[in-house]
């Protein structure tokens, strides 16, 4: 009896032992984003890139999350990239509130689809991707930020992002 009673308050005091409890993480948050990216090939192939993402916080600085990014180049050139990301926070919130200005580096891999029209015949390609960089996210209001990303990836090429994001 006196074990169960010891352990029972243990058991009490357990949660504040632990600072980094999951209630010290920041919300999950979703973003629009929009940009810029260059092929390599003979020259560079330029594209416009639309795109959405999520991010779901595992620790305070290390969140997951799906991103789908379409990107439009000459002619009919298209490309669809869906990823799974890993967000990595440089510097950790302050009581589960992130910091004005967080930088952040990312990795992601998945899927990339390529499509392309060669005069009257259309082709379209499937293969693996990834991605990489870091960026930085500049809070605005409590639950909205803008961010800007910088990354490289497979199909090569060197991304510049821009969005929004909307903390839930």
């Amino acid at each position: 009896m006196r074990l169960a009673a010891l352990l029972f308050l243990l058991s009490l005091t357990a949660e504040s032992a632990f600072p980094q409890s999951t209630d010290l993480r920041p919300a999950p948050a979703v973003e629009f984003l929009a940009g810029y990216a260059s092929f390599v090939d003979d020259a560079m192939i330029d594209h416009a890139i639309f795109g959405a993402a999520a991010r779901v916080y595992l620790t305070p600085r290390v969140a997951v999350g799906p991103e789908f990014v379409y990107m439009r180049g000459p002619g009919e050139d298209r490309d669809l990239y869906l990823t799974g990301n890993l967000t990595f926070d440089v510097l950790p919130p302050r009581d589960g509130v992130p910091r004005r200005v967080t930088p952040f580096l990312v990795a992601g891999g998945g899927f990339f689809q390529h499509s392309d029209g060669f005069g009257p015949f259309d082709f379209t390609s499937y293969e693996g991707a990834f991605t990489g960089g870091g960026g930085v996210r500049g809070w605005i209001s409590r639950r909205v930020y803008m961010l800007a990303d910088v990354r490289f990836g497979w199909e090569l090429h060197a991304r510049v992002n821009a969005g929004i994001g909307i903390g839930l």
